[in-house]
């Protein structure tokens, strides 16, 4: 039974799978996208992103919770310097694993994770979203509106001209 258990230990101690997340964070951040195991991508997805929610807001305090973590301090500068202003919009889901299939020599389940924003296949190939309304009382509205000014100004013009004759 697994009563309790909420995180996966990876078959590791407390210590080495510290210093594992650590490292492969460090990575991730520096590389953009890293190749593992399927079940470290989900350790690593639930390590890094509660930090890249830190890095949006550049505080001393934040930076050091961050390092504290990480324990490089390239990886800490280059999270909130360059990732954090890539994510600041977004509310969450930083990352993205995509499987990859088995390993050769063991047969383990593969897979990259990467940074949502830094992969350009993706973003690059979605079109501009066009806002769209539910309710077409508005645009009829504004037609008709720009209507009666034509016909208004139309009939401004016919008064002159019986004016000037």
């Amino acid at each position: 039974m697994r009563h309790g258990k909420k995180i996966n230990h990876l078959g590791r101690k407390t210590a080495h799978r510290k210093s594992m997340l650590a490292n492969m964070a460090c990575s991730l951040i520096e590389h953009k996208r890293i190749n593992t195991t399927v079940a470290k991508a989900k350790a690593l997805k639930q390590f890094v992103e509660p930090l890249i929610t830190k890095s949006k807001e550049d505080t001393t305090h934040n930076r050091r919770l961050v390092f504290a973590k990480l324990r490089q301090k390239d990886s800490v500068a280059e999270l909130f310097r360059d990732v954090a202003a890539k994510v600041g919009d977004r509310p969450g889901g930083y990352t993205r694993i995509i499987k990859l299939g088995n390993r050769l020599g063991d047969n383990a389940d593969m897979a990259m994770i990467e940074l949502v924003d830094y992969n350009e296949i993706y973003n690059l190939t979605k079109p501009e979203k066009k806002k769209s309304t539910r309710r077409a009382g508005k645009k009829k509205a504004e037609d008709t509106a720009t209507a009666e000014k034509a016909t208004s100004e139309s009939k401004a013009e016919k008064k002159e001209d019986k004016k000037e004759d």
